[in-house]
């Protein structure tokens, strides 16, 4: 049996699903948009997030689980800091969603999330730039600086966001060089991958 990573306060994790049996989890832009928002009611409130990348049938985000005091009460008063359940909220708030809008039954998502609780702060970097990239990993797009559900542009933007910009920022030094490691990484990319067709 596989051992469940156990979410803890001031930790960072490496947070991913992907659809049952491989089934899509956005159909339409509007259900893009209404996962961010459930993400926002339900994790904001117990996690800072650095970098998220959704794609139709799977996701990743890196956050930070937040200090003890600052976790709302209803976690705080429990014996045992149950910091799964906010996801299983979002996953299940999600899922009755679709199944009414489409007319489907049953689960959307793979029974058990997978979390990775990173250590290693260099490796906080390569996973940022990681996530942004993923859609062309997985031949979604080639144009990954205007993927619509990342949080790529977030990052380089002024606009008011939740996401820890300044920290992300701060990790590669400034924008440029958070810009100029992401095309490094393409570049890795496209030696890996047979990126003429997209």
């Amino acid at each position: 049996m596989e051992k469940i990573t156990i979410l803890e306060p001031t930790s960072f994790y490496h947070i991913y699903n992907k659809g049952n049996n491989n089934e899509n989890l956005f159909i339409e832009e509007e259900n893009y948009l209404y996962f961010l928002k459930l993400y926002s009611k339900y994790i904001n409130p117990i996690a800072d997030t650095f970098a998220y990348c959704l794609m139709k049938n799977h996701f990743h985000f890196l956050i930070e689980i937040k200090e003890g005091k600052e976790l709302p009460g209803k976690i705080l008063s429990k014996r045992i800091l149950n910091l799964s359940q906010p996801f299983s909220n979002l996953f299940n708030a999600y899922t009755k969603s679709i199944n009414k809008r489409y007319k489907r039954n049953g689960s959307l998502f793979k029974e058990r999330y997978k979390r990775i609780k990173i250590e290693d702060e260099n490796y906080l970097k390569e996973l940022e730039t990681y996530i942004h990239l993923n859609p062309v990993k997985h031949g979604f797009t080639r144009d990954f600086e205007h993927y619509p559900f990342s949080s790529y542009n977030s990052i380089l933007s002024d606009r008011i966001t939740h996401l820890k910009r300044d920290e992300v920022v701060e990790w590669f030094g400034d924008k440029d060089n958070f810009i100029y490691c992401h095309q490094e990484k393409l570049k890795r990319l496209d030696s890996d991958l047979d990126l003429t067709g997209l």
